[in-house]
């Protein structure tokens, strides 16, 4: 992630952009009820602690909690990418279980 962000800002101030970069952090829940929830928990625990962290929130859901760098142009709106570094398996599988949760939250909507 470090060469990523390096090239990026490189690359910023090579076309004159103006680029913040910002340690930073990204959470999103995911419901425990998920069929891979507990696989998920097995991934962490292989995992470095210092990405990627799960808290219990209630019976319900489960917060995943992402450490990375927030990269913006530096105004005040919300507008950036976030970035961070966790291994192909665990990004593949957190992303299943988020189309999970989401494809759950619009047949509930229904």
């Amino acid at each position: 992630m470090e060469e990523w962000v390096q090239a990026r800002v490189i690359l910023a101030v090579r076309v004159g952009q103006c680029l913040c970069v910002e340690p930073s952090t990204a959470s999103f829940l995911l419901p425990v009820h998920l069929s891979g929830v507990e696989m998920l928990k097995t991934l962490v625990k292989k995992e470095d602690s210092e990405i990627i962290a799960l808290c219990a929130c209630d019976h319900e859901c489960l917060e995943v909690t992402l450490r990375g760098c927030w990269l913006s142009n530096g105004s005040q709106d919300a507008e950036g990418v976030f970035v961070t570094a966790i291994s192909e398996v665990t990004e593949f599988f957190l992303y299943k279980l988020w189309q999970q949760a989401q494809h759950k939250a619009s047949v509930m909507s229904e």
